[in-house]
Parts: C-alpha cells; sequence; structure tokens
C-alpha cells in the first residue's frame, strides 16, 4: 500500500493462471480434460493525501477468456454447476476515505466491491482451484457502502448493498435493489500474525433479480494466522447460509461448510493442503449438463448434496522473465459426493456414475507487479 507522505502512490499487479484440469468423472459422463485461463485479473491499490483516500480497483477478464466456466467438479453459483463461474468484469472498484476519530481510525467506502461478510476471496489464497463454498462464504460484486472503525487489535465493518447475484460477465449493480442487503464483521487481531473474524449477513433475493426469490440469512466464523515473511499460513472457516421464504416467514433450505487450509514454503517449493465439507444445492440442470436455468425458474431444489473434499498442491520454485514471474504448480483433489437426505431427488452416484472423484489440475501462476495479500476488505478494515 503507498507510503504515509502526501504523494500519491499506485501499486498495480497483472495475473493469469493457464491450466488444464482433468476429471475422473462428470455429470456429462466419463472422464473430461479441460484447459482454461483463468482468474486474468488486472488489479490496483491506490492511495494519496496521507493515506486518506484509497482506490480498489479489479478489472477481470474471465467472460473472455473463460466463457463456459472452469472445470471443477462440486463448484456452483451463478447458473454454473461442476464449474466455477467468471466473474464480471468490473470486478471491484472501491473509493475510500480514512480519518482518525479519538483513540480509533474510521474509514468510509463506496461502489462495487465485497460486503464485509466472511473470508477473503480465493483469488489471494494458496490454491489456483476454488473452494466449493465460494458463494456460502463470500459476498462479492456487489454495489455498496461500508464503513469501518477499528480501536486497538478491533475491527467493526457494516455494510449496505444490493442483494441480487450478477446475471453475466457484464452485469452491473442494479440502482433500484440499493439497500435491500446488508451484513456486519467483527475482526479481533490478538497478534500481528493472528487474526479471529465473525460476520452476519441479510441478502434480499439473491438469486432473482426483480427480489421475489428466496432471501439468505449467511453467518461465518474464521481464524487465520499468517508468518511475518508469508511463509506459513493457516485459515480454519465456519459458513452457514439459510435460504428464507418472506412470504412464509420460515427457513426453506440450509447449508453449512467447514474448511481449513494451510500453506508453508519448503525451501525453494510450496506446499499447501485443503480439508473442506460443504453442502450444495442441487437445482435443476439445462440440457448442458454443467448448466443451471438463470435466473432460477422456481423456488424448488431437487436436493442438497454434501461434497467432502481433500486437496494437496505442490508449487514449483518460481521461473522470472524481467517482472513477470511464472510459478509452476500441481493440484490433486479427492472428493465424496453424497445426498444430504436420503429421500432426494439427486442421486450424485446416477449423475456421476459413483460418488468418489478424483481432480487433477496443473499450470503455471503468471504474475506481474506486487502482490496483493488480501482482498475483501477495505480501508481500516485491512488487519
Amino acid at each position: 500500500m503507498p507510503s504515509d507522505s502526501g504523494a500519491p502512490a499506485i501499486h498495480l499487479m497483472g495475473q493469469a493462471i493457464p491450466l488444464a484440469t482433468h476429471v475422473d468423472r462428470t455429470p456429462s459422463g466419463g472422464a473430461r480434460t479441460e484447459g482454461s485461463l483463468t482468474q486474468a485479473v488486472l488489479m490496483a491499490r491506490a492511495g494519496w493525501w496521507h493515506r486518506r483516500a484509497t482506490l480498489d480497483a479489479t478489472i477481470d477478464a474471465e467472460g473472455f477468456t473463460m466463457r463456459s466456466g472452469e472445470l471443477s467438479l462440486g463448484a456452483f453459483g451463478e447458473g454454473f454447476v461442476d464449474r466455477r463461474h467468471p466473474h464480471t468484469y468490473l470486478h471491484e472498484l472501491m473509493l475510500g476515505l480514512r480519518g482518525h476519530a479519538g483513540p480509533g481510525t474510521l474509514s468510509l467506502g463506496a461502489g462495487r466491491g465485497f460486503a464485509p461478510f466472511g473470508t477473503d476471496d480465493p483469488m489471494v489464497r494458496p490454491f489456483a482451484k476454488y473452494p466449493i463454498n465460494h458463494h456460502l462464504a463470500q459476498v462479492l460484486e456487489r454495489g455498496i457502502v461500508v464503513g469501518a472503525a477499528r480501536v486497538g487489535p478491533a475491527i467493526v465493518e457494516a455494510g449496505s448493498f444490493t442483494g441480487e447475484e450478477p446475471q453475466r460477465p457484464s452485469s452491473l449493480p442494479l440502482a433500484r435493489r440499493f439497500g435491500d442487503s446488508w451484513s456486519v464483521r467483527g475482526t479481533i487481531v490478538p497478534r500481528p500474525w493472528a487474526e479471529l473474524q465473525t460476520s452476519y449477513a441479510r441478502i434480499a433475493s439473491p438469486e432473482q433479480a426483480d427480489g421475489f426469490g428466496l432471501d439468505q440469512r449467511k453467518q461465518s466464523v474464521s481464524a487465520r494466522a499468517v508468518s511475518s515473511d508469508g511463509g506459513r499460513y493457516a485459515l480454519v472457516e465456519w459458513a452457514r447460509t439459510v435460504e428464507y421464504d418472506h412470504t412464509r416467514r420460515e427457513a426453506a433450505f440450509s447449508y453449512e461448510s467447514v474448511l481449513v487450509e494451510s500453506a508453508w514454503r519448503a525451501g525453494a517449493f510450496g506446499v499447501a493442503v485443503r480439508l473442506e465439507q460443504t453442502d450444495r444445492p442441487e437445482e435443476e440442470r439445462l440440457a448442458d449438463p454443467f448448466r443451471t436455468a438463470r435466473p432460477a425458474t422456481d423456488l424448488h431444489i431437487a436436493g442438497i448434496t454434501r461434497w467432502r473434499t481433500a486437496t494437496a498442491a505442490v508449487a514449483a520454485p518460481a521461473v522470472t522473465w524481467g517482472t513477470v514471474v511464472g510459478v509452476p504448480f500441481l493440484e490433486l483433489s479427492r472428493l465424496a459426493a453424497t445426498a444430504r437426505d436420503t429421500r432426494t431427488l439427486f442421486d450424485p452416484d446416477i449423475v456421476y456414475g459413483r460418488s468418489h472423484l478424483w481432480m487433477l489440475t496443473g499450470g503455471v501462476r503468471v504474475r506481474a507487479g506486487a502482490t496483493h495479500s488480501r482482498m475483501g476488505r477495505y480501508g481500516v478494515a485491512v488487519p
């Protein structure tokens, strides 16, 4: 981030990950291997006026580079299933102000970005593949106003935002929906290398832009630790989403997720491990078995599948070309999918042909510019 001098300063980072993914089973039948150019982004962090004014911006080209999504068993959201959807072109654009108030500091931000809920965007975490719980553990790409206050080790954030999820990569927040959703997050930083977080969100009709779909009530608790040199990292998180029928004033469906991930450097190599258990809603699929109706045509789901995954990753020594750094990596995942309720209409054994699956991903993480270690927090909310 910029220095404390009054002069403007900006940090830029470009990133893209060319990768290949092989899965031994898909809903379309048999094994499948695909290549993708994922996480193709340009990120900017700027500050001026002694860091009292800030800019956070992320342009995402996945709508061009992976129009059909990224093959990823268990992934879901925004009309994609067993594929991670492309994010919007304008992924983030937040302007902020900060200042002092007695013993603490305050900040206010507005634009398009992340609601103060849950954990960091997986884009800045050790794995190329996103966890299955991405839509349970983060709330992103919303039109938002967010305020934060920090006193000593305590940080409190509150945000008001548009509830609808994007319909396509070119989608912009709907002005008429602004303020129909809100979230709060509290963070304690007991040591420079550790933080504890808990948050709550109420989101109006995220699946249907007209505002008549199920609402969501979300909870998150996490603990995070990172060594001073960045060589050791650990995250433990729990998240829960309840879909709520406001017309009947009752809960319709609920989904939970528990995730543990850790990474460390061993000499020139990097090693990472992730364990995850996440509930996934199963909506009716289209003729393309990797897509569901968007926006949702009704409030019915065919079942809830519980995914358990174990992923190990190895990163090779970096290769440098001037200002560009490339880090080859390999990720291997073992996945198990079972129906959470035996009465469900969706049977993973029938859809995939078996309940235990493998996924292998290899590629190169290519970066230029200063690495951004955090994503999803603004102003004084950055620990």
